[in-house]
C-alpha cells in the first residue's frame, strides 16, 4: 500500500472526556486524505497527535516509518504544516519568512535561498518578495503560509482548514496548487468545513463525530453508500404545511429545516411535476453531494 501514515486505535481524553475514540486509518503516498467533522469532533486533536505535539492515551501511530510520539522530531523534518490561523512574522518580508522558517529544519541559508524563487512562483507571490507581511491581502498570506510549509520539501503536508476566509479566486488557486502537490507524489492530510473542497481534492476521507470515525471512503463512495442519488430542495413560506401533506408521497426521505424541505429521491420526476402545479413554492433539483452525507451522518443541529 506504500503507506506513509498509519494510525491504529488512537485514543485521547481530557478531563475524563474522550476526544479521540479509537481512530484507525492508513494514508498512502501521493494521496489527499480528508478529515471532516463538526466542531468538537476531534479533528484538530487528531492532527496534534499525529504530529507528536501531544501524547496519546492509547494506540499506535507512525509517520514515514517513524513511531510517534517517540520519534516525532525525526518525522517532522519531512513534514510541512499549514495551521488553521496564519502565524507569519509581521516584522519580516515574504522572503525573510521563508528563510527564517527554513533554518528551523537545519537548512543552510544558501539552500533556502535557492528554493525561494520556486516557492514564490508556486504561491504566485514573486512580485511580493520584499513586501512586509502586514501589506499582504488575506489570500496572499494564506498562499505564503502554504509556500512556507514547503520550504523543507516535505513528503507530507498537514493542512488545517487552509482556505477558510478566502474569496473564491484565492480558494481556486490554492486548490490548483494542492492538486499539483499530489501530482508530485506529496501526501496531503486536509481538514476542512467546505464539503465542495473535500469533494474536489480528496481521494479518500473520513467523517468524525464525537471523537469517532463514523464513515470512510472516497467522496463518490460515501455518496453512493449513504444518500439517495437526487435531492429536491423546496423553498417558501408554505413549505412546512406542504411537506407534512406531500413530502412523504414523493420522496424516500425528507427533512424540513426552517422554510426549506430537503427531499431525497431516486427519481425526482414525479416530485418535480407535482411542484410545477404549486406556483407559491420554489424548488432546486440537484444531484446528491458530500454535504448531504455529512448532514445525514452528523445532524443539522449547531455545534459549539
Amino acid at each position: 500500500m506504500n503507506a506513509v501514515i498509519s494510525v491504529e486505535n488512537l485514543q485521547k481524553s481530557y478531563a475524563g472526556h474522550r476526544v479521540v475514540d479509537g481512530i484507525s486509518l492508513t494514508i498512502r503516498r501521493g494521496e489527499c486524505y480528508g478529515l471532516l467533522g463538526p466542531n468538537g469532533a476531534g479533528k484538530t486533536t487528531t492532527l496534534r497527535l499525529m504530529l507528536g505535539l501531544i501524547d496519546p492515551d492509547a494506540g499506535q501511530l507512525s509517520l514515514l516509518g517513524h513511531a510517534v510520539p517517540r520519534h516525532a522530531r525525526a518525522a517532522r523534518l519531512r513534514i510541512g504544516v499549514v495551521p488553521q490561523m496564519d502565524n507569519l512574522d509581521p516584522d519580516f518580508t515574504v522572503a525573510e519568512n521563508l528563510l527564517v522558517y527554513g533554518r528551523y529544519f537545519g537548512m543552510q541559508d544558501a539552500e533556502i535561498e535557492a528554493r525561494i524563487p520556486q516557492l514564490l512562483e508556486f504561491a504566485n507571490l514573486t512580485s511580493k518578495r520584499d513586501a512586509k507581511v502586514p501589506t499582504l491581502s488575506g489570500g496572499m498570506k494564506r498562499r505564503l503560509t502554504l509556500a512556507r510549509a514547503l520550504v523543507n520539501d516535505p513528503d507530507i503536508i498537514f493542512l488545517d482548514e487552509p482556505t477558510t476566509g478566502l474569496d473564491p479566486q484565492a480558494r481556486h488557486l490554492i486548490w490548483q496548487r494542492l492538486r499539483e502537490l499530489t501530482a508530485q507524489g506529496k501526501t496531503l492530510l486536509l481538514t476542512t468545513h467546505f464539503m465542495d473542497e473535500a469533494e474536489r481534492l480528496c481521494h479518500r476521507l473520513a467523517i468524525l463525530d464525537q471523537g469517532r470515525m463514523i464513515a470512510q471512503d472516497t467522496p463518490r463512495g460515501l455518496i453512493a453508500q449513504h444518500i439517495e442519488p437526487q435531492v429536491v430542495e423546496v423553498f417558501g413560506e408554505g413549505v412546512p404545511a406542504w411537506a407534512q401533506a406531500n413530502a412523504a408521497k414523493y420522496s424516500q426521505r425528507f427533512e424540513v429545516s426552517g422554510e426549506t424541505a430537503f427531499c431525497y429521491v431516486s427519481d425526482a420526476q414525479p416530485l418535480v411535476e407535482h411542484l410545477g402545479s404549486h406556483a407559491e413554492l420554489r424548488f432546486l433539483h440537484r444531484p446528491a453531494n458530500l454535504e448531504d452525507v455529512f448532514i445525514k451522518l452528523t445532524g443539522r443541529e449547531m455545534r459549539e
